[in-house]
């Protein structure tokens, strides 16, 4: 569950926003549940859950159950709905806590915070990117500003790259925290923006638990460039060529597409401005990282005593006295 405050069935028609009714689908705002306690406010979840009413407000707190499925409530039309309404005046959405703190920023000069938490698997990073879509709708419009939204949209598949990975609650799980500052002038159009990463969980690069991956980014340069950038970095398509990603043999997740998630890697990074050379640069590192993992060390005696070490050219190749 997803908590957010501020200081999915394919295929399945969404249901009309009129027909919500309390006694049949359960409380949309728990400050009204009687009685308070821990069993009627999971019971409540569940009803709602159960006529996928993902959303329930506590408050100015929404709670949102992750569906695990695509749930068709975040269409343009969704958006127009929720557009400039009062919190409350519609039934329990992201889209509600996104519209109200943009225009708490833009009409009363405020500053506004959305704090998106829960466990993983929960839905936080397609919250914040739910929040950042509604705000890039419906903010003003010209050439200068949908670049710089289109910028703050694409940081995401970026930052997903680099800090997301599959694990065994989730096959997108972020493995890191992430503050985004977006400034706005006092007409409500977006400046630019600033994102800081915390708490990235380094050691998941050498060692990861059974039944996860390593970091997007390396199968994804594996599964995704072609025949010759792949010489070019010298790397082998092949991920069990590599320790670093081959630790319990689960270098394939179903539910991702490695190619088609490098060309959308790549892309992010000239959206945000990278340069063709830099784009070239980081996957050259990330590369080098990948052929630093198949270095191995074996540790030996020498003729004086002293400690030394065999250097193991290629992963489970030959050795070489160092």
């Amino acid at each position: 569950m997803t908590f957010l405050q501020r200081s999915s069935a394919k295929g399945v028609p969404p249901v009309p926003f009129e027909t919500e009714d309390n006694n049949i689908e359960g409380v949309a705002d728990i400050v009204l549940l009687e009685p308070v306690t821990e069993d009627a406010f999971v019971a409540n979840l569940k009803k709602r859950y159960k006529h996928r009413r993902i959303y329930t407000y506590l408050g100015n707190v929404l709670l949102s159950v992750n569906p695990y499925c695509d749930i068709p409530i975040y269409t343009p039309e969704y958006i127009d709905r929720y557009r400039s309404r009062n919190l409350y005046e519609l039934p329990p959405h992201i889209f509600a806590i996104a519209d109200d703190a943009y225009r708490s920023m833009r009409d009363r000069n405020l500053d506004q915070c959305i704090i998106i938490s829960g466990e993983s698997g929960s839905g936080k990073t397609e919250a914040s990117k739910l929040v950042m879509r509604y705000v890039a709708a419906v903010s003003v419009k010209g050439h200068r500003i949908d670049k710089i939204k289109s910028m703050l949209l694409q940081s995401n598949p970026l930052l997903e790259a680099f800090g997301n990975a599959k694990t065994m609650k989730n096959d997108n799980s972020s493995r890191f925290g992430k503050y985004m500052d977006i400034e706005f002038d006092f007409k409500g159009e977006p400046l630019g923006g600033i994102i800081t990463n915390y708490l990235l969980e380094k050691s998941r690069v050498a060692v990861q638990p059974p039944g996860e991956r390593n970091f997007h980014i390396f199968y994804q340069v594996l599964g995704g460039a072609d025949v010759s950038h792949l010489k070019s970095l010298r790397l082998s398509r092949n991920p069990e060529k590599y320790r670093l990603l081959n630790n319990h043999d689960s270098y394939i997740a179903d539910t991702i597409d490695d190619k088609a998630a490098f060309l959308a890697t790549k892309a992010a990074m000239e959206a945000v401005g990278f340069r063709p050379e830099e784009v070239q640069e980081v996957l050259t590192i990330v590369a080098g990282v990948l052929k630093i993992g198949n270095v191995e060390f074996q540790p030996v005696s020498n003729i004086d005593g002293s400690e030394g070490c065999l250097l193991i050219k290629e992963y489970g190749g030959s050795a070489v006295y160092i």
